[in-house]
């Protein structure tokens, strides 16, 4: 991994760049701390496509469910107005 300057950085992007995308990786430095660093994109299977699927996401298990939902996965919750909502407008616009 190569390191490089803020200023050099600015005026070689382009070349700092191209190496990325050839697969180094570049520390970006300002005043001598590393403040960013440039790698190469993630690949992707197609064009336009994510890498992930759900399907693989269930397989490596960092997603779980069937899919499916319900009304019985939620507890019911009390009706927090007592009047109907067209009602509470007409009373909020008055006589308009």
């Amino acid at each position: 991994m190569s390191s490089v300057g803020l200023r050099e950085f600015k005026n070689k992007f382009s070349k700092y760049v191209a190496r990325a995308k050839a697969g180094e990786k570049v520390s970006i430095t300002d005043r001598g701390h590393v403040v960013a660093e440039l790698s190469p994109a993630r690949q992707t299977k197609e064009a336009g496509t994510a890498a992930t699927t759900v399907a693989e996401l269930r397989r490596k298990g960092l997603l779980s469910g069937t899919g499916r939902n319900s009304s019985t996965l939620y507890p019911s919750m009390p009706r927090a107005l007592k009047r109907s909502i067209s009602k509470l407008l007409d009373e909020e616009r008055g006589s308009r």
